[in-house]
């Protein structure tokens, strides 16, 4: 089957969304939304699949969320091109080889703009290495045809790499090249060309910024390094490793001389600031030294806990990138308390879904 896209509604459901925005924002007396719009096809930079075997043949399937009935998929155009490509090369060649396709349940891509593709093959079985060796030739096979290609072997307790599981993805970002190493299976934006959107909105909202940045949940350093420029020093907080090691890695591919990563919880970091109590990790790091005037938040769709919402409420300017409107107008109840909604965006990261991702800048009042 090949899934389709209601291109020709594209204009019309963005419309929604930013009605939508608009109402639920109106209590805040925010300004009109800044609206970015999607690619309306080839979008998605990540995708992952089950797959359904059928005697000697198998397919690609993804289950419907309301029936949960399986759907075959041969092409997925919401997905970029290099991973339908992809899905078109490799279970061709799964077919032939009965170790490789023996208890394959699962194929997860994750591609980048940057012509560079992680597939990691997931099954039922223990991997030995006679897999291993079946996975290089299948490699050199998929290399031969022009893929630039990591492959990744899961199983239960089990990780094999035959290079890396990592890809480094270049962003062109209000003019200047930035590389961001991806780490399988971590978060990544999954919309590259939304996210140069979201980077881009993210610079001009703190253009001629006085003083730092301090972030919270900087993942693998997207928006930190990009908005590095904007400020003297920039301190971000998370608590993935692997993440944080990108992060590090990201910051030196960039010569960014002024970004320090802590690897510590928000929660955590928020008693550091009020003092309330002392870390280790924070050993050499002078956190009276920082002078943050902006702070940037990109939590999780459960928005902000309430200890977190009075921190940030103590910043000049608050930047919150959001994945959840309802959550984020709940921490604007009280965040308009002492803060101005002064911009409003509205980036179209999931298009054809009701998912709306958003972007405001705050500015204390008087």
């Amino acid at each position: 089957m090949h899934n389709t896209l209601p291109i020709e509604n594209y204009e019309e459901q963005l419309a929604e969304k930013v009605r939508s925005l608009q109402t639920m924002m109106q209590p805040f007396q925010a300004p009109d939304a800044h609206v970015f719009a999607s690619p309306v096809s080839h979008y998605r930079m990540r995708a992952e699949f089950r797959i359904w075997h059928e005697g000697d043949d198998l397919w690609h399937i993804m289950f419907d969320q309301q029936t949960k009935q399986r759907i075959r998929i041969d092409t997925f155009p919401a997905a970029s091109q290099l991973i339908n490509d992809m899905m078109q090369a490799i279970l061709p060649l799964l077919k032939q080889t009965h170790l490789l396709r023996h208890k394959l349940f699962q194929i997860d891509y994750l591609s980048t703009r940057s012509n560079k593709i992680i597939v990691s093959l997931l099954y039922h079985k223990k991997l030995d290495d006679s897999w291993t060796e079946a996975a290089k030739t299948l490699r050199a096979q998929l290399q031969s045809q022009g893929f630039d290609l990591q492959l990744i072997g899961r199983a239960s307790k089990t990780k094999i790499m035959l290079d890396n599981d990592y890809v480094d993805e270049v962003l062109p970002v209000a003019g200047k090249e930035m590389i961001y190493r991806q780490v399988e299976n971590s978060f990544t934006q999954p919309n590259a060309a939304v996210n140069i959107h979201m980077l881009e909105w993210a610079l001009a909202a703190t253009e001629g910024s006085q003083g730092d940045l301090l972030e919270l949940y900087c993942g693998n350093g997207n928006f930190s390094l990009a908005l590095a420029r904007n400020f003297r020093r920039v301190l971000a907080t998370e608590i993935a490793k692997p993440s944080v090691a990108a992060a590090q890695y990201n910051i030196d591919a960039n010569h960014i001389d002024n970004v320090q990563i802590i690897r510590m919880s928000a929660e955590d970091f928020t008693q550091a600031m009020q003092g309330a109590r002392e870390f280790n990790r924070l050993a050499g790091i002078d956190l009276s030294s920082y002078e943050c005037n902006t702070i940037f938040v990109d939590p999780p769709r459960s928005g902000l806990d309430a200890e977190t919402v009075k921190l940030v409420q103590g910043y000049e300017r608050i930047l919150y990138i959001s994945c959840n409107p309802e959550t984020l107008c709940e921490n604007l109840e009280t965040l308009n308390q002492t803060h101005d909604v002064v911009r409003l965006a509205l980036f179209d990261q999931f298009p054809y879904t009701p998912h709306m991702e958003s972007g405001v800048l705050l500015i204390r009042r008087g």
